[in-house]
């Protein structure tokens, strides 16, 4: 892992979603750009004081010395936006397979190098957009894919949060602190954030490209250097319409994230706070609410299930499922053998490529001072 110090907060949720199916061991890591919190971490990680390092490329260069057998496999990386390129690409160049949290890049331009050099090198890269995890949204995408909701005309996604209300990135916190820095986090806040969440869900869910976007972007917190709040127009390459909302000053709100999807049969919602339950809409007859857990699923969905109904689960068993396909394709491939097609489904470099266009696109439409559609890709 690259990344991740004890108190990085998206650090842990890798780690407890990686070990969650006891597919993969933790077994080095470089923690942090401060040596003594990489090593205090290891310490309480109880890893050897040999395989914690005192930066990501000493870490990449001596575990790619090791004999196969003792070296990683792959390499985890939870930095911040503009520590992801240069790791990724190092660990490509020595063989190492990844897994990234997104966004993919700090750059369309990085983006764009950063796939080139896995389709060369015939690597895994797995990107971390949870939300497609869930196994209600591969429920989703399934009957979206089966057109059980006919052609569809209309895509509404929303993600609100309220933690930034207020300008806590001047009071130590160490999220806001990057997040809020255009030099760290790139050109876009809120939109970089979880917007390309809210646009990765619905591309996901619907199969369906955008390739328009009118967006108008703000900045509501005096003194912060980057959006905290935003909504896009968007046009789909099947004539559909959609709007994107994604907010960080939605005060009181938690991570609403929620979608909704209307074909000319019916409609669709789901809510990341019910993760459960997929609500289907009907022209022609009641609604519908499939569970998860129950015999009712799609097996897709059932692949990525753990417990029976009425057994919740949430964001870290979402977490966990693109660790999990991740693991048995990379495990497959090292056996010599192919990997199962529900394995597969993991985001990857495309979809790195997709939130890094969606960024820059969603950024020149939002600062245009004019309402006007920028085409996106």
């Amino acid at each position: 892992m690259i990344g991740g110090g004890l108190n990085a907060f998206i650090g842990a949720i890798h780690r407890l979603a990686a070990i969650m199916d006891g597919r993969v061991e933790l077994v080095c890591g470089c923690f942090s750009s401060h040596p003594e919190v990489s090593f205090s971490t290891g310490k309480s990680l109880f890893l050897p004081k040999n395989r914690v390092y005192m930066t990501w490329q000493e870490m990449i260069e001596k575990e790619a010395a090791l004999p196969e057998g003792e070296r990683m496999d792959f390499v985890s990386i939870v930095t911040p936006n503009h520590v992801h390129y240069g790791p990724a690409m190092m660990a490509l160049e020595n063989g190492f397979h990844v897994v990234l949290d997104k966004p993919f890049t700090f750059t369309l331009e990085e983006a764009l190098k950063l796939r080139e050099k896995v389709r060369e090198s015939g690597l895994l890269l797995a990107l971390t957009h949870t939300y497609t995890g869930y196994p209600a949204v591969k429920q989703a995408r399934d009957m979206v894919a089966r057109g059980m909701l006919g052609k569809i005309r209309k895509v509404y996604v929303e993600y609100p949060q309220g933690w930034l209300s207020e300008k806590v990135e001047d009071r130590g916190n160490i999220q806001a602190s990057w997040r809020t820095d255009p030099s760290r986090s790139g050109k876009a806040g809120c939109m970089g954030d979880i917007g390309t969440h809210a646009h990765h869900l619905a591309e996901y869910v619907t199969g369906l490209r955008t390739t328009e976007i009118c967006a108008d972007l703000a900045t509501f917190v005096p003194g912060r250097l980057l959006d905290d709040d935003g909504a896009a127009l968007l046009r789909f390459d099947n004539g559909a319409t959609g709007v994107l909302m994604a907010s960080q000053i939605a005060a009181g709100e938690e991570n609403a994230l929620k979608i909704r999807v209307y074909g000319e049969k019916g409609g669709l919602e789901w809510a990341q706070q019910e993760p459960n339950s997929l609500v289907l809409k009907w022209l022609d007859k009641p609604m519908e609410v499939y569970r998860t857990g129950t015999g009712f699923m799609h097996p897709v969905a059932a692949a990525h299930t753990r417990t029976p109904g009425g057994h919740p689960e949430g964001y870290l068993e979402a977490f966990a499922n693109i660790y999990r396909n991740f693991a048995l394709t990379l495990m497959a491939r090292l056996d010599g053998a192919d990997p199962k097609p529900e394995w597969l489904d993991f985001p990857g470099p495309d979809d790195g490529v997709r939130g890094m266009q969606f960024i820059d696109t969603v950024v020149k439409a939002g600062t245009s001072h004019t309402s006007k559609w920028v085409k996106m890709g």
